[in-house]
């Protein structure tokens, strides 16, 4: 009988789970910018809290994953003990804005993607360069000043900057601690998104909510359960999209040199099951640059997205969904910059100029 080694059943899981991911964000129209121009623009925000609903069952399915002991989800990327708060305040801001120009997030770009958008092809190109250019390239040298402002959470005695770790270091104990955050945070969101009528009465914005959390909570699963090693154990992580579009350029011009991980299969998975659902739905269709104007706008939108979405640490996806899932403090951070970016770019669309734009958001919110 075949049987896969442990790298290929984490990515042929990734992929999998990622697909699925693909055609739901296709289908219900999943879209953190498409969730804040709704707010924005008609004052409805059943999308923002579809969003909101998968946050926090990403949190109960991952918190509840690591409190069974099924994985130590404190093995995450996320929960360092160096606070990188302004790279969370100035990439999300960045990010946030750019995918309002771009036309959606990292996700939503791979999703229209698969879906025969040539705009969002040239935005992945982009978003992957200078994402690349932030990690590794000329961009790192100012990310990395940049990270001399980190918050050191070990020098005043905190082992994490997990809201328990936090909330531990006021005196109570660990497991106290955990479920207090999880009440605080998922507990305020589920009560912020159950309270609408509107929203429990509109079927595809609570299931797609339910299922993305889900799928989020299913890729720490892989990595940390189905990736688990003693000896040789596959980084944990689940779904982000800055970071491994970038990765993913890389692996397909170095492909013989390279080896398939969790977040390269996680993108192919995410264009993949777009592309199967827009097929067999008739959705597919190839779009294109309308003018020179918005070819620009994409341009340099899909650049912010890139530089601020590794700054940042992550994306709506990274962040928003993935490492709020972890309760990491720069999540929050992170989340709530992206937010504010985001209203900001749709304002400045509305107004016309970018200072224009920020006066909005003071004045109208």
């Amino acid at each position: 009988m075949f049987e896969m080694d442990l790298l290929t059943k984490v990515t042929l899981g990734a992929f999998l789970l990622g697909g699925v991911l693909g055609a739901l964000a296709l289908k219900s129209n999943f879209c953190t910018m498409g969730a804040l121009s709704d707010i924005v623009f008609m004052e409805d925000w059943r999308r923002f809290r579809s969003w909101m609903l998968a946050v926090a069952v990403a949190i109960l399915g991952t918190q509840g994953l690591h409190m069974a002991g099924l994985l130590d989800i404190g093995k995450a990327g996320f929960l360092t003990p160096s606070l990188g708060w302004a790279g969370a305040v100035i990439g999300g801001l960045l990010f946030g804005y750019g995918m309002t120009m771009a036309g959606g997030c990292g996700n939503k770009t791979l999703v229209r993607l698969g879906a025969g958008n040539l705009k969002s092809l040239v935005v992945v190109l982009v978003l992957g360069f200078t994402g690349y250019m932030t990690m590794r390239g000329l961009i790192a040298v100012p990310r990395i000043e940049l990270e001399k402002t980190n918050l050191d959470f070990k020098a005043l005695g905190i082992a994490s900057q997990g809201i328990p770790a936090i909330l531990g270091s006021l005196g109570l104990d660990a497991a106290t601690a955990r479920i207090a955050a999880i009440a605080i945070v998922a507990g305020g969101l589920l009560i912020f998104c159950l309270k609408s009528k509107e929203f429990l009465t509109s079927p595809v914005h609570l299931f797609s909510g339910i299922a993305i959390g889900l799928i989020i909570t299913g890729g720490w699963a892989v990595s940390g359960i189905l990736g688990a090693d003693e000896f040789e154990p596959l980084p944990l992580t689940s779904y982000t999209f800055v970071g491994p579009t970038s990765d993913t350029m890389q692996y397909l011009m170095t492909f013989t040199g390279s080896k398939m991980n969790f977040g390269v299969a996680a993108v192919i998975g995410v264009v993949t099951g777009s592309f199967l659902a827009a097929i067999l739905t008739g959705e597919f269709h190839i779009e294109a640059f309308s003018d020179a104007s918005d070819m620009k706008r994409h341009l340099l939108g899909a650049a912010m997205m890139g530089v601020g979405g590794v700054l940042a640490m992550g994306c709506t996806f990274g962040q928003g969904l993935t490492g709020m899932s972890t309760l990491a403090l720069s999540s929050v951070i992170a989340l709530v910059s992206i937010c504010i970016g985001g209203v900001w770019g749709l304002r400045s669309m509305e107004e016309g100029s970018v200072m224009g734009g920020l006066r909005a958001v003071f004045v109208r919110g």
